[in-house]
Order: structure tokens, then sequence, then C-alpha cells
């Protein structure tokens, strides 16, 4: 399936946020985005203040979209979720608001904006436990009907933004040799644990005296493995485990519990970190390539896998 980032083309002067919109449901218009929060609702900050707070727009996350036939992800990057909240105010839209998308409101103002910058945000305060990167809105609803017939009704649950963005297209189907390769490693690693649990089940009838093979294993990697390993378990969780695959993530649990690893499991560890480091150097917290470099133990284990291996050979 198709993933489109959307981002705002500078060059175009109506690029970016034009309003902001109440809505129960989200939609999408013709001419423009209109994306409803699908996870965070706005919080009642001080009801007789009636300022309501929640999240415009979330980076990285994939939303799913259908168009006729056509079916597709978008999603936003940190840079235009902040691009989008700065050109939101410089260009005087803060009393743009909508219902639904389709009524123009008077009486709502954006009297508070800013990105989520680190887990003491005060989002959490308000139990909004909403990513790192996020455009938070706080609006203040001067509309008697409004505050009475929709937002005491609870007839609306959450912000949702109106603008106009150029789009990219990626196709995760063809990945580059470098993914490919690291693909190749996995299901590598993931064929040897089924292997390994057939095994078991079958008592290892497979072999000739009809007896469990016991494959020699090791677990005297440093703790910072595990450390690394535990980190990109958390960094994971904060996206809502949408990095790595299954064997990824059986592998952190491992290195995390301090559980041992076969020669085997070594050998695709080392390979993979090693040819995985360029998604690491790069440093994005939230970026899968991070995330799953730490899942395999990181730089530690990349280390200790090759000092491993090659006291293993000596021995």
């Amino acid at each position: 399936m198709d993933i489109i980032e959307l981002f705002i083309d500078e060059e175009d002067e109506v690029s970016g946020i034009e309003a902001v919109s109440i809505v129960e449901s989200p939609a999408i218009e013709s001419d423009f985005i209109a994306l409803k929060n699908q996870e965070f609702k706005f919080a009642e900050v001080n009801k007789e203040k009636r300022i309501l707070m929640g999240a415009a727009l979330i980076p990285n996350k994939p939303i799913y979209r259908r168009n006729d036939e056509n079916e597709y992800y978008i999603y936003f990057s940190k840079d235009t979720v902040r691009k989008a909240s700065e050109l939101f105010f410089i260009r005087g839209n803060q009393n743009n608001s909508t219902l639904e998308h389709n009524v123009p409101l008077t009486g709502l103002t954006a009297v508070e904006s800013w990105i989520v910058e680190d887990e003491k945000d005060k989002t959490r305060f308000y139990d909004l436990d909403v990513p790192i990167g996020t455009w938070m809105l706080s609006m203040k609803v001067l509309n008697d009907d409004v505050w009475n017939d929709y937002v005491k009704s609870g007839k609306v649950k959450g912000f949702s933004i109106e603008g106009y963005f150029a789009d990219k297209l990626e196709r995760p189907n063809e990945p580059n040799e470098l993914s490919k390769e690291l693909i190749e490693i996995e299901e590598e690693e993931a064929n040897y644990l089924l292997g390994q649990v057939t095994a078991i089940i079958k008592k290892d009838n497979r072999t000739k005296t009809g007896k469990k093979t016991e494959m020699e294993s090791y677990n005297d990697y440093p703790k910072s493995v595990s450390n690394n390993a535990k980190r990109g378990i958390e960094l994971n969780e904060k996206v809502g485990n949408k990095c790595a695959t299954q064997v990824g993530k059986i592998r952190a649990q491992q290195l995390a519990q301090g559980k041992p690893i076969s020669k085997e499991t070594i050998k695709r560890m080392f390979r993979y970190l090693s040819r995985a480091e360029v998604y690491y150097e790069k440093g994005d917290t939230e970026s899968c390539g991070y995330i799953s470099y730490l899942l395999w133990g990181g730089k530690s284990a990349k280390s200790w896998a090759e000092s491993k291996l090659k006291s293993i050979e000596n021995e």
C-alpha cells in the first residue's frame, strides 16, 4: 500500500493550515486535507474559562485513507508539523474555525500553541500521552451555542486541521538494496527460530538418535547491550510498537532479559548491525531505523558480536 508524505511547499503561498475544525469523525474533502486526531481527545483545561486543549498534528503517524478505489496512508514529518504550526499564526489564521469542516464558526480562537519537546511536557498533566513533536493547541470557546450544544454535549471530540499540502509518494514495496539485505537477515533469523521451535515440538526426531540436540549459546554480552534493547523497547512503545519485525522484537526481549543466544544468531546480529548502522547514525529517536538498531543491541552488541565470533573461531 502506498505511503504519501504531506509537506508544505514554501513557494506556494496558500500551502499550510487555514483553519481548525471541531469534529466528531475524521474527513477528507476535495481541495484540502481535513484530519481529526484519531487517538487523542482534547481535554477541558478549564470549564469556566472554556479552554480546550488537543493535538492538531501528530508527526510520523500513518493515517489510513481511501479515495474511491485507492487505499493509502498519509503522514506528516516533524519538520512539516512544526512549520505548519508556525505558518498558522504567521498568516493570522488563529481565529479561523469550522464545525465538521462545513459550518464556519465564530467565537473559537487559538490562544496557545506549542510543540511537545520532551516527556515533561504539560500535556502529561492532562493525561494527553501524545508523541514528542506533536503540535498542541489550546482554543478558547467564546461561542455559547458551540460550548453548550457541541462541547458539553460531547458531540465533538477532537480538533481537525484544514489546509493545503503538497505530497511525496513513497513506495514501501520497493525497498533499496540496503533494506533488502536487512530484510533477508531477519528472514534468516526467523527461519532459524522456527527451526528451533519445530525441533522442540518434534523432540528432534529428525536426528539419528531421536534426542534433542543442545545448541551452544552465550549470554556474556555486556550490560550495555541489554540496556540498549530495553531502550529500543521503550522507544518503540512510544510510537505504538510500529517499528521492527516480530523477529526484531523477539531479539530485543531476549537481550533485555540477558537470555543466551546462539552462534548463528550472533553472526546475523553482527551482519545486521554492521549494515543498519547508517540508520542509527541519523539519531532520530522516533525513526524505525534508530529503534530497530537498539532492539538488536546497538553499537555495544556489534562490538561484542565481532569480538565473540573471533573468540569462538579461535577456540
